[in-house]
């Protein structure tokens, strides 16, 4: 018996109802509370009435045993409550979660959590194939909760290729998680039980860096030590009358030293944001240790490091959390002179979270950097789970002795991912050797840019381990480089030509670089910044120096006049896109086709918006 292929339609619905179970659950957990409200409220009056009648009538010994009973009863049901709210709490987040899923499903840009990414501006394609800012694949995929993990899942997109041995780990963590939904939701959601602000590694380095105490603060504790046990001994004795009032000369000396080093709030306020920086952390970190400890496959391994004893993340977030609690006796006066003047408790707990800030400071970064791993390849893995039917590329092994010559791309059913399912169109699409140029020409809007996109995008996501918008892709690890988006710049003086000179040539570099990996460029409209006769001639030599260069590639044109250059450039290959006129509009198929495109349509697009155009020549 065959089981039915999941498709995006059936996981729609699939999370849907889901959402919709989850609906139904918090309904019910809603007119639970507001009943569990109403109980407490009527035990509070029974439990006053019947106690104050008790004590009325003079039955004390009843009274109070009815206060007592009463008193257990409302906090065991205010326990309950409470419990409950925070299941409710809890339930709201997880459909918020699946929510976003079935957004992240459909393209709805508008549901899918946006934070603020960005690429060097000088990188050659980030920009050009969509992969960062707003309705980029960064903010698809992005599921992190922390600015490394973001970090990590970017530098995946945006740093080409990677070593084969860390894709090979990566990819095999990404497929180890698919099935671990739960997983991977519940790594979001203990993040979010915490508070909505993201884990950030250098705002949290900075707070550790922060210096606590003062100098010598070693030395002082000693001596403050020493002067309190020599208090209370004297004061022992003078109590028993076997020693005169020694005490108060070493009690006057500890009260002086103490008012020398006393740091009032400031030391209170450094702990608080201490705690409320490692908090959420630690909250992550002991989640994904509670399920590393107990695999044997790829999690366990990236987790080790972090299993030692000594350096366990959560049991440090807890000793911060228990010297925080310490240190706020300061937010009571009475409570807080009374400890102090028994012994150096100040001193003592900010010697201690000195020692924990050191602690964690020096484990902080591998903390970080297995976070971002799991935080990375989780996000990964969720973009695969909610694309069952897209295809897991493989990459070529190439033989080094042939220098690159058989480097290779080929894909079918290739289409762009960020383009909703009910409006893409996929193609087939092959590159064989090195130095193979394909000339895209075609109409307006017939989706060369498009294309071109489709390819680059999802030739990234094969790279950083994901799966792609395709039914077959099979690539040798190569280079991306290319010139689709150009911008002019005047802060910088540049016109749009220039800006588009200094792309391309900083592209012919690349290409011609023998001493790396190949290059796969994408050039779309190539020299559009100048005349006609100009750029014929300037694309005609650019594209036969590409054809003898360390990469392969597609350029497309308006220009139909260079598609003559397969007649002398033997390794280029002319393939279009076209329109059909139906009912006075102009209508695309999107479909790639072999050979130069014989229909054009900038008079006839112009004619359709009443633009004056001249008559047809007969």
């Amino acid at each position: 018996m065959h089981q039915k292929p999941i498709t995006p339609v059936t996981k729609a619905h699939s999370l849907t109802r889901l959402v919709e179970k989850l609906d139904r659950v918090i309904a019910l957990a809603t007119a639970a509370s507001s009943r569990i409200t109403r109980w407490r409220l009527i035990l509070f009056i029974v439990g006053a009435i019947c106690t104050i009648a008790l004590y009325k009538m003079g039955w004390y010994l009843a009274g109070n045993g009815s206060l007592a009973c009463f008193v257990v009863l409302f906090l065991m049901v205010a326990v309950y409550h409470n419990r409950l709210e925070t299941r409710m709490h809890r339930l709201r987040l997880w459909k918020q979660i699946k929510l976003v899923h079935l957004a992240r499903l459909r393209l709805d840009w508008t549901h899918i959590p946006a934070r603020p990414s960005s690429a060097p501006e000088s990188h050659s394609y980030a920009k050009d194939l969509d992969l960062v800012g707003p309705h980029s694949l960064l903010h698809l995929l992005d599921t992190t909760v922390s600015s490394h993990g973001q970090a990590r899942l970017a530098s995946w997109l945006l740093e080409q290729p990677p070593a084969p041995d860390q894709w090979l780990l990566r990819r095999r963590l990404v497929q180890e998680l698919i099935p671990r939904s739960l997983f991977r939701d519940r790594l979001g959601l203990e993040a979010q039980l915490i508070g909505e602000q993201e884990i950030n590694g250098r705002r949290l380095e900075a707070v550790l860096q922060h210096a606590v105490g003062f100098p010598h603060l070693t030395t002082v504790l000693t001596i403050q030590t020493l002067l309190a046990a020599t208090t209370i001994l004297f004061g022992l004795g003078a109590l028993l009358d076997w020693l005169p009032n020694y005490w108060m000369w070493s009690f006057a000396a500890y009260a002086l030293l103490y008012f020398k080093t006393d740091q009032g709030e400031e030391l209170l306020e450094h702990a608080v944001g201490v705690h409320f920086e490692l908090e959420k952390l630690g909250a992550v970190l002991g989640f994904i240790e509670r399920h590393a400890r107990h695999s044997h496959a790829a999690l366990a391994d990236l987790w080790a490091p972090l299993l030692v004893p000594g350096v366990n993340p959560p049991q440090l977030v807890r000793q911060a959390a228990r010297t925080l609690h310490g240190i706020s006796v300061k937010a009571h006066p009475v409570i807080h002179l009374m400890v102090n003047a028994l012994c150096p408790w100040d001193l003592w707990f900010t010697y201690r979270l000195r020692q924990i800030q050191a602690q964690v400071a020096a484990h902080l970064p591998t903390w970080m950097d297995r976070l971002a791993e799991v935080e990375a390849v989780s996000a990964l893995a969720t973009f695969a789970s909610l694309h069952p039917s897209y295809c897991w590329p493989d990459p070529l092994t190439i033989d080094p002795q042939r220098n690159g010559a058989q480097a290779k791309l080929s894909a079918a059913g290739l289409a762009h991912p960020l383009i909703p399912e009910m409006h893409r169109v996929s193609n087939d699409f092959a590159l064989e050797t090195l130095g193979t140029v394909v000339l895209v020409t075609g109409s307006n809007m017939s989706g060369k840019s498009t294309f071109l996109r489709t390819l680059g995008i999802n030739l990234c996501l094969a790279q950083a381990g994901a799966p792609v918008c395709a039914g077959i892709l099979e690539w040798s690890w190569v280079r991306l480089a290319t010139c689709i988006r150009v911008d002019d710049s005047l802060e910088a003086g540049l016109s749009f030509f220039y800006a588009e000179v200094k792309r391309l040539k900083g592209l012919l570099d690349e290409a011609t670089d023998r001493s790396r990996t190949p290059v796969l460029f994408l050039i779309d409209e190539i020299f559009k910044g100048t005349n006609n006769r100009e750029r014929l001639i300037g694309s005609r030599s650019y594209i036969s120096a590409l054809a003898h260069s360390h990469g392969f590639g597609l350029v497309s044109t308006h220009d139909l006049e260079l598609t003559d250059l397969d007649k002398t450039v033997p390794r280029l290959r002319n393939v279009h896109f076209q329109e059909t006129v139906a009912a006075g509009a102009l209508q695309f198929d999107y479909k790639l086709r072999l050979g130069p495109c014989p229909t054009t349509n900038a008079l006839r697009i112009m004619e359709l918006e009443g633009l004056p155009v001249p008559p047809p020549q007969i």
